[in-house]
């Protein structure tokens, strides 16, 4: 059934206000994928907090324009499923990558995380970026590692003179 105007620029406006707060969009060709598989995927981006949107490429090119992935047209051609990262930069990469393992129908096209188009083959370095979580508990070991290390140090002297002493103890 064919779209009309007003339903045309509602897909619009709505892709263009999640594209607007994405942290990064991927871009995967499903040819060939069944409908259920489509539905798993479906269930894992919305799990993964990855929106998740078949659109014609036309409304696609609209809906980028005026955001920071408005460099992806070249890359928006063939039957495209579009995965917006909403909370994690890599989360819509992560997902595809991991779909793509079980499912060779789908084919990752382009990712970009807001800095220009990237091709398929970044897909592992954009998909190993960690998420919020992970990044600040990584930024807490490093704040917290000198800190312990300065403390096991201050710790030593007082134990190694009480193993002097217990040596001496000994010894006599």
């Amino acid at each position: 059934m064919a779209l009309g105007l007003d339903a045309k620029k509602l897909i619009v406006k709505e892709t263009n206000e999640v594209a607007s707060t994405a942290l990064s969009v991927a871009v995967a060709e499903y040819r060939g994928m069944e409908v259920a598989d489509m539905t798993v995927l479906r269930r894992q981006a919305r799990e993964q907090g990855v929106y998740l949107k078949v659109i014609r490429n036309s409304l696609a090119k609209r809906a980028l324009q005026g955001t920071k992935f408005e460099d992806m047209d070249p890359a928006l051609v063939g039957p495209l499923v579009y995965g917006f990262s909403l909370e994690a930069p890599g989360a819509a990469a992560r997902l595809f990558k991991d779909f793509a393992k079980e499912n060779k129908s789908l084919q990752v096209k382009a990712l970009s995380i807001g800095n220009g188009l990237m091709g398929p083959e970044k897909l592992d370095a954009v998909a190993s970026l960690p998420t919020r979580d992970e990044a600040l508990a990584k930024l807490l070991a490093t704040f917290k590692a000198p800190v312990s290390k300065f403390v096991r140090t201050i710790n030593e002297v007082p134990t190694k003179f009480v193993r002097v002493l217990s040596a001496i103890k000994d010894a006599k």
